[in-house]
Parts: C-alpha cells; sequence; structure tokens
C-alpha cells in the first residue's frame, strides 16, 4: 500500500500544480486510495468528520470572528497612535510605530493577512506623509505583519496543534518570545535604514501626550493583555479565550467605543463563516488524507529514510528551513502546514526535536512565504493598500526579510527561545 500511496500522491501534487482546488485534490486523492486499495469509501467521510471532532479547533472560527470584528470597529487608529506617541521621535518613528502597531495587533488577531489589512492603511498613510518612499512603506508594514501568526493568538499554531496533537497552549507560550525578537530586529533594521535613507525625526510629544493616546485606547490596547493573561494564569484555555476574545471584541465595538453598529453584524458573520469553511474543508480533507498516509506507512517510510541520510537533529532542522521556505513562497500556509505536518512531525518526533519548536519553526518559515513572491498574499493586500506595484513590492521588501530570517536562525539552534517559557509557565 506504500507503493500505491506514493503513486497517488504523485498524482495529487501534479494536480495541485495544475490549479485543481487543494480540498479536492486531497478529498480525491483519499478516495482514490481507499478504492484501489479495496477498501470501504465510506472510510474517507468518516475520518474527515474525525477531524472535526476537537475541541482546540473550535478556537479558529472564534479567533476569526473577532479579528472580522475588530476590523470593523476600527480600533486601528486608537493603536497607532499609542505606538507612534511611544517611538514617534527615535529617527524613523513612524517605522518603529508600524512595528510596535503589528505586535500588539498579533495579540489579537493572529493573522498577518488580518494585520496587515487592518492597520497597514494608517500606517503607510502615516510613513508617506512623513516623505517615506511609498514602497519602502509597503514593505515595512509587510514585513511587521508577519508577526502576527506568531504572537498568539494564532491560527495556525491551533490547526498545527489539532494536526500534530500539540498543546496548543504550549506553542502559544512558544510564539512569544520568537515574536518580540522579529519586532526588535525589525526595529533594529528601521534604526539602520533611517541613517542611510535619511528618515526623518519629530519632535517629542511629551509625557501628557503618551498617557492621552493611552487613555484613549487603553481597553484596545487591554485586550491582548487580557488573552494572555487569562491563558497564562490558566484562567481559560485556549479555545476559551478565543471566546472570551469575540465576546471582549463585541463589547469594545457596541459598548465603550460605539464604533461598531449591530447592523454590519450579519455581513461580518457570513464573511467568519466563509472563512471558516474554507479552513475547515482543509482540515477535513487532511484529516482523511493524513489518514491514508498512516495506514499506508509513507511517514514509517519516510522517517527511517530521512534519517539514514541526516544524522544530526541541527542538520535537520536547518533542511526543514530550506524545504519550507521554499514551499511557503509557492503554498498558502494552512494548507501546508496540513499537508507536510504528517511527514515532517514524525521524523522531528524521531530526532527529539521538542514538537513546540518545531512547530513554530514550521509556521515561521511559512509565514515567510506570505511576503514573497510568487504567491505573498500579504504582499499583494499592502500593494493594494499603498498603490504600489507588486512587483515593486517584491523588491522593496527582500531587505527586511534579512532580520526576520535571523531570528528565524536563533530560534533553530537554541531551542530555548521557543521552548522556556511553556517548561515556565506550565
Amino acid at each position: 500500500m506504500t507503493t500505491l500511496m506514493f503513486e497517488i500522491a504523485g498524482l495529487w501534487l501534479l494536480a495541485i500544480l495544475l490549479g485543481f482546488p487543494l480540498f479536492a485534490s486531497m478529498g480525491l486523492a483519499a478516495f482514490a486510495f481507499v478504492g484501489f486499495g479495496g477498501l470501504s469509501a465510506a472510510i474517507v467521510p468518516q475520518k474527515m468528520v474525525q477531524a472535526m471532532n476537537s475541541f482546540p479547533i473550535v478556537a479558529a472560527p472564534l479567533f476569526i470572528l473577532m479579528g472580522n470584528i475588530l476590523s470593523a470597529a476600527r480600533l486601528t487608529d486608537r493603536i497607532v497612535a499609542f505606538a507612534s506617541s511611544i517611538v514617534g521621535a527615535l529617527r524613523g518613528g513612524y517605522a518603529h510605530a508600524s512595528i510596535v502597531t503589528s505586535m500588539i495587533f498579533a495579540g489579537m488577531v493572529g493573522s498577518a493577512v488580518a494585520d496587515a489589512a487592518g492597520s497597514g492603511a494608517i500606517e503607510i498613510r502615516s510613513m508617506r506623509r512623513a516623505g517615506y518612499r511609498p514602497e519602502t512603506a509597503a514593505a515595512i508594514t509587510a514585513a511587521a505583519a508577519t508577526i502576527g501568526p506568531i504572537i498568539p493568538p494564532s491560527l495556525p499554531m491551533v490547526i498545527y496543534g489539532v494536526t500534530a496533537d500539540v498543546s496548543v497552549g504550549r506553542l502559544f507560550l512558544g510564539g512569544v518570545v520568537p515574536g518580540v525578537l522579529m519586532g526588535l530586529s525589525l526595529m533594529v533594521m528601521v534604526a539602520f535604514m533611517a541613517r542611510r535613507e535619511g528618515f526623518a525625526r519629530h519632535p517629542f510629544e511629551g509625557f501628557g501626550h503618551i498617557a492621552r493616546t493611552f487613555r484613549d485606547g487603553f481597553f484596545a490596547l487591554m485586550a491582548p493583555v487580557i488573552l494572555l493573561g487569562g491563558m497564562f494564569s490558566g484562567l481559560f484555555t485556549p479555545t476559551e479565550a478565543a471566546a472570551v476574545a469575540t465576546a471582549y471584541a463585541l463589547l469594545l465595538g457596541l459598548v465603550i467605543y460605539r464604533t461598531f453598529s449591530l447592523r454590519q453584524l450579519p455581513a461580518i458573520l457570513v464573511e467568519t463563516a466563509e472563512t471558516t469553511g474554507l479552513v475547515m474543508v482543509l482540515v477535513m480533507a487532511a484529516g482523511a488524507l493524513g489518514w491514508c498516509m498512516s495506514i499506508s506507512r509513507v511517514p514509517q517510510t519516510i522517517t527511517p529514510a530521512i534519517m539514514e541520510t541526516i544524522s544530526n537533529p541541527l542538520v535537520f532542522l536547518l533542511v526543514c528551513n530550506l524545504v519550507l521556505l521554499v514551499v511557503g513562497c509557492f503554498m498558502e500556509t494552512l494548507a501546508a502546514l496540513l499537508i507536510l505536518i504528517p511527514i515532517l512531525v514524525p521524523a522531528a518526533n524521531s530526532f527529539g526535536i521538542d514538537p513546540v519548536q518545531f512547530g513554530i519553526v514550521m509556521i515561521f518559515n511559512l509565514i515567510l512565504g506570505t511576503v514573497h513572491p510568487p504567491i505573498g498574499v500579504v504582499l499583494f493586500v499592502v500593494s493594494r493598500i499603498a498603490e504600489v506595484s507588486f512587483e515593486t513590492m517584491a523588491r522593496a521588501v527582500l531587505p527586511w526579510l534579512v532580520p526576520l530570517l535571523l531570528v528565524l536562525a536563533a530560534i533553530t539552534v537554541w531551542p530555548p527561545l521557543t521552548t522556556w517559557m511553556p517548561g515556565l509557565l506550565m
């Protein structure tokens, strides 16, 4: 059956390259395996339903709903104003503020695309008014948006945790330090570029201005604190945190800031259902195909082959980085995770690599693909917002990948960056 699975996998990959919908190609591959393998076709829908029978995956639609509500409630302006009041006086202050905003926004929405779409317009507008070139402003915004899925909450971490049977809470905790390092590394890059490109330095408006912007955005700024504090303290689980976050987003929009109307809710619910449907159908199809790979012993065949070729865990991680970086350039993050987890995670476990570290490394690599052509979904979003061509964006973002790759290298070679906080708090 191993040979049959490899043959079907080859045809499946060919179908993807020809542009066949990913979820459909995965489902058809699963049906082909059970059909040619003499098994009952009823197994496939059973495994699809079983893939959905997971409590942590309930967090996915709730986090999507929360992000949509926060975006509709226009809370970004308050967060950007506070970030600008803190770091705006530095040389390249608006660029620093863009990065700080993305770090705060990351603790609310957990998606690179949502971060870029939610805060990108005001960040780019502020930088352009300060004299930044449009492509430079757009590149900084796109690079900062990659922090979104690393600092918790994070939809890719939920999907990885469910698929690889890893604690979502530990994954959330494991992403905090790398996410902060991403922000700091980008700010160092801004400081370097500021001198070379002559970014302006703006007068410090005083601690009173910081206090006013903090007061204006206080409840929005408390969203990450409530989420992370509740999870770290054990007050609620990551899944329950998604429900708390959604309720809090509604409270902010409807009651506190009154920037959200109940008339907007039906459209938001429809948009959330559409996005959730796309995610869930991928999870279901991947669950069925993953079972086919397992029953055909594909991981058990590939893992020994990898271990015979590679004997050092660090070399394995470096090879995975190269593979994942390439895959991330051509495939959407969640789809790539669902395809590669059944293949790479067993091999990582065999090398004794911590599953939290490996999960963060996988997600980090694939997220970088969102700001790199030819797919580069974040590049498409930001290029539309900034009214800059995709080709210009692709060239402008390249220098900003350097600090992110350095952080990736750090979490690859030094596991405590991803395992220290989960070990301390859980």
